[in-house]
């Protein structure tokens, strides 16, 4: 199935995907009832000796995002389908225990590096770097107990047109094996204009290698089946191919006349048989360096639903939940097969700090790292 999809920004602004730098106002459209914006916090439970709590936001039109200060989870979002009827549209558990005894990265913030060093290692102003391996001889999300592993302070806020929260941890020297002491700050909010938005930001004191994201497993069908029938855009010519270990090789393919195309609509799971173990790959977004532009939209024909995608990283991993084999039981219950769930992880290249002709991921004392994703929310009759 192909669509063109067009965009109504705030109401005055209409863009094809094709067009893809925006600017939101978010300040639109205010309504003075408090009340229909709203974040609750329950006690989740205690990862060493600290206390994780579970923090729900509202919307007026009903949508709710459950987050919890452990690994930054987005451990729920639930949004209407085209008959009105409210779903969780996102993989993961019921309780921190299952969080902690298996969790491939389900809805958490991951780093300090997203994705993969090579053999996990780097060289940086002449001194190598040897990092936790967790994914064969390569380093995975930041390690063995990465950023989506600890217990972030956490604080609340809400005012008339939006309600959130602010989590804040140090990744200290070390850590990792990473250089420098690392502030890092997430800021999750949610609007009266159903957009989820996604900030993150970091200072460190040593020069250090930073690519941090959101790590959400999508099915716009509630996991009652697989996401091979969702369609997707993805706003990209060209992806980082890889090697056997899923290493970049340093060569960036065109996608066209190819799967790997999906700047049209395309179903997902239409030619996934002509990619090899399905799509596990970084694409460049066509878009200029910072800019907050659309990446992605994708949407479930049966549901209605749809989330579209802006962020200012050069980058998005898409994942169609290759690795998942079944034997994962999550939220009521819910079996998570193979194609079960989707990613689509707005980062920076992939092994960066070894492929010198990517975009930099290297933070140095004085600047800041700051990047930005909104997941917007709607439905279609």
């Amino acid at each position: 199935m192909k669509r063109m999809i067009f965009i109504l920004i705030s109401g005055l602004l209409l863009l094809s995907l094709a067009d893809c730098t925006i600017k939101l106002d978010l300040n639109d459209n205010k309504v003075n009832d408090t009340s229909i914006l709203s974040v609750m916090k329950k006690h989740f439970g205690k990862v060493d000796n600290k206390d994780v709590w579970l923090y729900t936001l509202t919307n007026p039109s009903g949508i709710i995002v459950k987050i919890t200060n452990y690994g930054g989870i987005i451990t729920s979002i639930i949004c209407p389908d085209k008959n009105g009827k409210p779903g969780d549209i996102v993989l993961g558990y019921d309780s921190l225990k299952d969080y902690l005894a298996n969790n491939p990265y389900f809805g958490a913030i991951v780093g300090r590096y997203a994705n993969r060093i090579a053999a996990g290692k780097f060289t940086l102003n002449g001194k190598a770097y040897t990092l936790a391996v967790n994914n064969g001889k390569n380093s995975l999300h930041g390690g063995l107990k990465g950023l989506d592993k600890v217990v972030w302070q956490a604080s609340e806020f809400t005012d008339s047109t939006k309600t959130g929260l602010v989590l804040s941890y140090l990744s200290k020297d070390g850590e990792e094996g990473y250089p420098g002491n690392l502030k890092v700050k997430v800021t999750y909010t949610l609007t009266e204009n159903d957009e989820l938005i996604t900030v993150i930001e970091a200072e460190s004191d040593k020069a250090t290698p930073v690519n941090l994201c959101n790590h959400t497993y999508f099915n716009l069908a509630e996991a009652d089946t697989n996401i091979l029938g969702h369609i997707l855009t993805l706003v990209a010519d060209r992806y980082t191919a890889v090697n056997d270990e899923l290493i970049p090789t340093g060569v960036l393919p065109s996608v066209t006349g190819t799967a790997m195309d999906f700047n049209t609509s395309e179903t997902i799971g239409e030619r996934m048989d002509l990619v090899k173990g399905g799509y596990d790959h970084n694409y460049v977004l066509r878009k200029k360096a910072g800019n907050l532009s659309v990446a992605a939209q994708l949407y479930d024909p049966k549901t209605g639903r749809q989330v579209e995608i802006f962020t200012t990283q050069p980058g998005l991993q898409f994942y169609s939940g290759n690795f998942l084999d079944g034997t994962i039981r999550g939220k009521k219950g819910k079996v998570y097969k193979k194609h079960y769930g989707l990613c689509l992880e707005t980062q920076h290249f992939p092994d960066s700090p070894n492929q010198s002709s990517f975009p930099n991921t290297i933070l140095n004392p004085g600047q800041k790292f700051k990047e930005t994703t909104i997941y917007r929310f709607s439905t279609l009759k």
